[in-house]
């Protein structure tokens, strides 16, 4: 499913994106949702004196995301997807957002035996 399937308006959402996705099609396709793609510019396609929007500070925040993103790959049953009902789901997720704060604010301490 996509989020029109689910009958959520894109217009005006933000991507923050890697040189990956540069290409001339993907901002088309990004500015006819009108959806706000900031994308670093990849080196390989030369051109890098273009008028695309790119802001730098907002794209560092990315590994922010991306490290948030593979903490939570961590946990099986989210990856998987072993629960049925979007409920069980969100439940998951929240228990797995409360486990990652935990750590995050007070760091457990392995005691020696």
């Amino acid at each position: 499913g996509t989020l029109k399937d689910a009958d959520l308006s894109v217009e005006g959402l933000f991507l923050n994106a890697d040189a990956g996705f540069d290409s001339k099609d993907f901002r088309k396709a990004c500015a006819q949702e009108q959806i706000n793609a900031n994308i670093c510019f990849n080196r390989r396609n030369g051109d890098r004196d273009r008028d695309d929007y790119f802001d730098k500070e907002l794209y560092d925040q990315r590994y922010v995301i991306e490290r948030t993103n593979a903490w939570m790959d961590s946990f099986r049953s989210l990856l998987n997807r072993f629960d049925t009902t979007v409920a069980s789901w969100k439940g998951f997720n929240y228990l797995a957002f409360i486990v990652l704060a935990l750590k995050k604010f007070k760091p457990f301490k392995k005691e020696k035996v």
